[in-house]
């Protein structure tokens, strides 16, 4: 089965260059500061999502916690050559391709456009089934509203490539996939292909984004799971990503970055998610670390992985659970809030500037603080023990 893009719990989980109105914006920076409220907000330029945490009080006395969600905005060119406050994203002459993106509302969508903020351009690789209705959305505006970026301008996509990233190259592909009518009309999807694709039109990279899984019996349980599904769910959510960086590492500019999606069932007891796509994550968390070496020492390449939390995407949406998953997040989690995409994009894109440039090998969580949660703080058995809790 083919990968798709990935999604919240990764189960599963355009065209000319970037260009602006003149005295609106060059190409987006985004901004880190310690002190937001000292920072001069018209020079800001790409989304930032700044969760404010009243302080507990008293030990566990009960207290309303506020979330405030604060968007950052573009630099004018008339600022630009005055000094900044905190510290720039800015990715502008940066290149990046982007595995996984079929959809406006999943984290390989966030990411784009969060790079796109900083003033990276974009190219996206598409599952071939998919490739069609995403292009057609993308032409007849369907996503236009989900491209606006922080300076009001569309995010631009300079090309979207076919790809299913389960297939190395042409002689891996099987017949019935080769006369799929689902495939007729597409040719150069493959790994190795769009890597050569993407060297021929572009020459070079900066920052890759591996967006993808798939888990083909990801409803049964582990022990229910048979070996071609157990291998598939591998295939296409782990080595998936090994296959990406081998044939784009020769593209990839010095000093660039690879980005993986992981969800924190690579660690920890997650029922609903089988079929071997809890071994799947671990394998794509192994193999961050190795790759980090070996990329590192090679290509002085970053590699890293981003642990999600819930989202409500279509593809997430598609298991059945994901609502009761987000729920216990906003629940469990020491930030009682939901998370958006724009979050994870936006570490991304920290990830992928040179802010992140002695940080390889890691995996960052982004889901409100669940993962260092031991028990879930809901359960009847802690009632009495008056835990802070926001219940509006």
């Amino acid at each position: 089965m083919a990968a798709t893009v990935a999604s919240s719990l990764q189960l599963m989980a355009a065209r000319p260059f970037l260009s602006f109105s003149p005295g609106v914006v060059k190409a987006g920076a985004a901004i880190l500061c310690s002190n937001p409220k000292t920072v001069l907000w018209p020079k800001l330029t790409s989304p930032c999502n700044i969760s404010s945490l009243n302080p507990f009080r008293h030990g566990f006395r009960s207290s309303t916690v506020k979330f405030i969600k604060v968007v950052t905005k573009a630099m004018s060119e008339s600022n630009e050559n005055k000094p900044v406050s905190g510290l720039p994203i800015d990715l502008k002459g940066k290149r990046a391709f982007i595995a996984g993106v079929a959809d406006d509302n999943g984290y390989g969508w966030a990411i784009a456009k969060s790079l796109a903020a900083a003033g990276a351009e974009i190219l996206v690789g598409t599952w071939v089934p998919a490739l069609n209705i995403f292009e057609t959305s993308l032409r007849r505006g369907k996503f236009d509203e989900s491209r606006l970026l922080p300076d009001g301008s569309l995010m631009e996509i300079t090309k979207v490539y076919p790809l299913d990233a389960i297939f190395d190259n042409l002689d891996d592909v099987p017949e019935d996939i080769k006369t799929n009518k689902r495939y007729a009309g597409s040719s150069k999807w493959t790994v190795q292909e769009v890597a050569e694709s993407v060297k021929q039109d572009f020459r070079s990279i900066d920052i890759l984004v591996h967006s993808l899984a798939n888990g083909p019996e990801v409803s049964k349980p582990l022990l229910d799971t048979s070996r071609k599904g157990y291998l598939a769910a591998l295939s296409a959510s782990s080595y998936s990503h090994v296959s990406l960086l081998k044939h784009f590492l020769p593209l990839m500019n010095p000093g660039g970055s690879s980005i993986s999606l992981t969800y924190i069932a690579s660690e920890r007891i997650i029922p609903g998610y089988g079929g071997g796509m809890s071994s799947a994550k671990a394998a794509l968390e192994s193999d961050t670390r190795v790759l980090a070496f070996e990329a590192g020492r090679k290509h002085k390449i970053r590699v890293n992985a981003i642990s999600a939390g819930p989202l409500r995407s279509r593809a997430a949406k598609a298991i059945g659970f994901i609502d009761m998953m987000i729920e216990y997040s906003k629940a469990n989690a020491p930030l009682q809030k939901e998370l958006s995409a724009d979050e994870v994009g936006n570490t991304a894109a920290f990830l992928a500037s040179p802010l992140a440039s002695a940080i390889t090998g890691a995996v960052i969580y982004v889901d409100n603080g669940l993962n260092a949660m031991g028990i879930g703080v809901d359960s009847p058995i802690f009632k009495d023990l008056n835990i802070p809790s926001d219940k509006h």
